[in-house]
Order: C-alpha cells, then structure tokens, then sequence
C-alpha cells in the first residue's frame, strides 16, 4: 500500500514538473495613469526608471498599443478580451464597472489550464459578489475597492501608507507603503509553492491620485527638478510640487520592478516567465510637461489619453530583445497572446488578435487592420442621472485605430504620420478614408449598441456575501468614488440596481459617514494628519433630520435624532431585479444627498 502511495506522489510531482515545463509562468504588471512619456527610455529627462528602461530593452515594444483612455475600461479588456462595451465595464464609477457575470476572464482561462493564480493591487471591476476578483478566477487576493486607495468604499482614512486591505475576503492590516506591500506579497506568492506555473496580475494603483509617495522618491525627484530647473509651462508652484510626487511614485514602481527582477533571477524564473509591463492609461500629467510627441491625457480621445507603453519579455519563448513592433495593437490582444504563448486554451470569444507570431518574429501586423476605442464619461458636476448624461456611450464617442489614421465618431479624421500632435482635420481632404473608417464605425455600432449601456446589478443576499456594502461608487449616471467627496459631502444621488438572491426580509442601514470612521449622519469630520506630513481636510457637517428609501418607487420616510449615526429600514424582497434609492435632508423637500454607504443583509440568513 505504502509503494501505491509513494508511485502516485511521484506521478503528481513528474506530472507537476513537466507541467512548469511546459508552459512558461505569467506576470502582467499594469500600472495606474503612467503614460508613454512617463518613462526615462522614451526621453523624459526629469525621470529616472532604469528598471523598466532595461525591461524595455529585453523586451518585445509595441509601440502602437492601444487602451482606454480611463482605468476600468482597459481593465475589463484586458480580462475578458473583449470590447468594454460589450463586457460590461466602461466607466470608473456610475454603476458602471461591473463586468458580465456570464463572462470567462483571462484568470479563469489560466486556472482551467493548470495555473495558480493570484491579483495584488487595483483591481476597479466590482467589490461585491459575484464581481470580485476571487470571484473572477484568482485564487489568492490582496486588493482594496474600487479606483484608489482612499475611495469611497475603501477602509476610512486609508492613505497608502500601513494600511487595511482586502486579503483572501478579509480585511489585514500591512506595514508598508502601498506599491512595496503588492510586489512584497506578490513575491512570497510566487516562492510559497513551485510545483505550478502561476499567473500573475501585480497592478498598482500609483501613480494615481491621491499624490501619496515615499519620502524617499520624493526627495529624489525633488533635487533632480531643482538641478534640472524644471520649469512646466501653465503649472503653479503647487502642480509642480505634485509632478514632483507624480513621478516619485513612479521611481518607487521602478526600484520595486528592480526588486522583483533580482527575485525573478535569484530563483531561476526569469528564463521561463512572460513579463508584460503596461499602463491603463494615457497620463494624468504628462501633456503639461512632457507630451512625448502626443496631445492630449487621460480621459481624452486624444492619443496621448489611450496610446501606452506595453514590453512584452519572454526569454525562452524566441522574443527578440527589443523589437519594435510598429503595426496598431490593443490591449485587447493580449489575453489571446498570452495564453497562445503559454499552451492554454484560450477564451471562448474575443475582440483581440493573437499577437504570438508577432512577436517571434514570424508575421506582421496587416497595415489595414482597425479596432475602435469607445468608453463611458465621467459625468462630473452632474448632480442626478439625466438624458444625454455623458456616462451613456454614444457612436459619436469612439475613436477608430488604423495603422497611423485615426477617426473620429465626430467626423474628424487625423493621419498621425505627418501630424503626430493631431492638430489637423483632414477628413474634407481624405474623404474615401473617412468614409471607409465611418463605415468600419458603424458596423462595429450595430454589433455593441445592444450592450454598450447595459448596467449589471449588485448582488444582495447571496451564501457567498451574507453582508453586502452598497455605496455611492454603483450609483447610476452619478460620480461619487472619492472619500473626498464624502468628507465635503457633494450633494448628489441617484439609485441602485440590485439583483435579490435569495427572498426573505432584508436590514437596510444607511449611513454618511461608514462604520469604522465612528461619526454620526450630522457630524463633522475632523481633520486628519496622515503620512509624511499630509492631511485630510476637515469634513463638511451637513444637517440631517429625515431619511428615506424607495424599493421600485415604494417610498418611506422617516425623521430622526440629532445623534444617530445609521437608520435602518427593512424590506421583504422577492428575487430578482429591485431598483433601490435612498434620500438624507431636512425636509421632504430638501432631501438632495443619497446614503453614500448602505449595510445590507437579509435578516432569516442568519
């Protein structure tokens, strides 16, 4: 029996062995609002990532790579394959990051292949069942709500520094700053277990908003700038001192890219991994000092809004260091790639291309081939969900990618080989191109217009999330996603749409402020000293007599005590669709402001 025993163990290890292999290990880092030019390599000279430098030079470049021109909508394309108007997520906030449950991501594919898989960071697709990322097809976790840390649903007061995360559904408390803390995690994950390839997403929330760096980086950057004489045309002295920590946080994310080559070697992994490096967007900084040759930033249809760096590194799998690769590609491609380049079967349907071949040098990009950029505006000032509300995706919105030629839904056409800075109209000049771009338009409407603004639901009541926290992030058509914006309370409101899993009675518990920052619906919140010396600002106190809710339009309304900190309505909900708003104010006709966090949970579950 024991010699059964021993032989079939020693048939799991070969198998396990041959395996890792087999095919090569995974890691895509995908950083957060870090642009084309927010690189040394690519001739930034207030900058210094020699990290990602050498990885660039070791690396496949494509060098007309695409993405949206906002976080979430590359995020869900990069997953799914898919354009994120049809899968579901295009737009950072307003009900509208939830990718179709129905949907196989790239991390499913990975684990159905054999893979163990893991997400340490951003992950800005859901932060409820069944949207999260354990719920997406990673096995191992460490991430935090929504756009940043220091969103509206993350833990109060988070500030990138020692702070509480997500950790396999848990919330754990980390010492640290925040980009060190992932690579750090990321990197114990990857040495507790070598039996397995693994796949690995490490994306970082810097250098986004809110401008929180090492001291260290900043200091580093700071005396650069002030030998350089870094002077930025239109900026103040306070936009140049949050360059300043722009780029240090960009230097952290390359000394700890250093850190994880150094792991990568010392291991013996670096041979037999795929290392992608990407961004999720154009730059939040980089039109007003360093344009790299491009117009426009983040959020813009512009290129300098969704054309990014992408190095694809894979030295057992015959990539050619350096290699440029000057054909139109999107980030859409890379699920399809990366699973060809790794021997697993890859998802069902998708809108990319199999850059595999490319990459080996064996084929090139078809100078005709085209894809089309579309996503959901952010509806910032808008105050309730209105028609015509910029967060609704229009033809009118997208951007079609040809080689050079970019076409605008608007009729304005750009040939970015003899006018890179997108300064001319060309589309009276060029109209056989125009017309033959538009038409690529509008066929690739009519196959998306049926999804482009569907709005999925949040789950309540389900065995895997018994507590659900609904906030002001899933409202519909409205932007709420910052703890700024609940500190100085913008009066906004809007609904959500909830999907029952189960029937019964369900505790409703609204609240301004969240449970763990202790304060009551009509309190001030104080001010907040933080990390190297920034602060929270004062929060504004806002008087709330009254609350009310309404399931499907069914509306009640209560008053309440000068010190209550939550009220709780119940409801008996069937399954299915509900649509759900709630009201804070002092009268019933002075109730503008919307529950910014609701505690959800269905009572006979206990």
């Amino acid at each position: 029996m024991m010699k059964s025993i021993s032989s079939l163990l020693a048939l799991i290890l070969l198998s396990a062995i041959s395996l890792q292999a087999e095919h090569p290990n995974v890691i895509v880092i995908m950083t957060d609002d870090q642009g084309y030019g927010d690189i040394s390599a690519h001739g930034n000279p207030y900058i210094e990532t020699p990290n990602i430098d050498a990885l660039r030079s070791e690396s496949v470049r494509l060098e007309n790579f695409h993405v949206a021109p906002m976080c979430t909508p590359t995020r869900s394309q990069f997953l799914t394959g898919l354009d994120a108007v049809v899968n579901g997520a295009v737009n950072v906030s307003s009900g509208k990051t939830l990718i179709d449950p129905e949907l196989n991501t790239l991390a499913d594919a990975f684990q159905a292949g054999g893979y163990r898989t893991g997400l340490f960071g951003k992950w800005h697709l859901g932060d409820t069942f069944p949207y999260r990322p354990q719920d997406r097809g990673f096995q191992r976790t460490l991430w935090f709500p929504s756009s940043h840390i220091n969103s509206v649903p993350d833990v109060w007061n988070n500030d990138y520094f020692d702070d509480t995360y997500r950790n396999d559904g848990a919330l754990q408390a980390y010492k640290g700053y925040c980009t060190d803390v992932f690579f750090e995690e990321a990197m114990k994950w990857i040495g507790s277990r070598d039996e397995e390839p693994f796949f690995l997403f490490l994306p970082t929330n810097a250098p986004h908003w809110p401008l929180w760096v090492p001291e260290e980086n900043r200091l580093r950057v700071e005396k650069r700038s002030q030998e350089q004489g870094l002077k930025v045309e239109g900026m103040n002295p306070k936009k140049v001192e949050d360059l300043i920590k722009f780029l240090g946080m960009i230097e952290n994310i390359d000394d700890n890219l250093g850190r994880l080559e150094s792991f990568l070697a010392k291991n013996g992994l670096k041979e037999n991994t795929i290392l992608v490096y990407l961004t999720d967007n154009g730059s939040t900084y980089g039109h007003s000092y360093f344009p790299a040759n491009m117009r426009g930033k983040k959020t813009e249809r512009w290129d300098g809004g969704h054309r990014v760096p992408c190095f694809i590194r894979y030295p057992e799998g015959g990539l050619e260091d350096g290699k440029p690769v000057e054909g139109a590609t999107q980030v859409q491609d890379l699920p399809v790639t990366l699973l060809s380049l790794a021997g697993v079967s890859g998802l069902s349907n998708t809108h990319g291309i199999d850059l595999a071949p490319v990459l080996r040098g064996e084929d090139e990009i078809d100078e005709n081939r085209s894809f089309v950029i579309n996503y959901s505006r952010m509806p910032h000032g808008q105050t309730y969900p209105f028609p015509n509300s910029p967060s609704l995706v229009t033809k009118e919105g997208a951007i079609v990618v040809q080689g050079d030629w970019r076409y605008f839904g608007t009729g304005e056409l750009y040939d970015l080989s003899s006018d890179p800075l997108q300064e001319h109209d060309i589309a009276s000049d060029s109209p056989e191109k125009a017309k033959e771009l538009e038409e690529k338009l509008t066929a690739w409407w009519s196959r998306s217009a049926d999804k482009a603004n569907q709005v999925y639901p949040v789950t309540i009541g389900s065995p895997q999330e018994p507590e659900v926290l609904l906030t002001a992030c899933e409202w519909v058509d409205v932007f709420i996603d910052q703890q700024l914006q609940v500190r100085r309370g913008d009066l906004k409101n809007s609904w959500w749409e909830l999907d029952v899993a189960e029937p019964g009675v369900y505790s409703f518990e609204l609240r301004r402020w969240p449970r763990e920052s202790g304060l009551a619906l009509s309190d001030t919140a104080p001010e907040e000293p933080i990390a190297n010396g920034n602060e929270l600002r004062e929060g504004r106190s806002i008087v709330i007599t009254n609350a009310a809710v309404a399931f499907d339009g069914e509306y009640r309304m209560v008053k309440l005590k000068p010190d209550q900190k939550s009220v709780v309505f119940e409801q008996k909900l069937g399954t299915g669709p509900v649509r759900f708003q709630t009201w804070f104010g002092s009268s019933r006709v002075e109730m503008p402001l919307g529950a910014y966090y609701v505690y959800v949970e269905r009572k006979d579950s206990k």
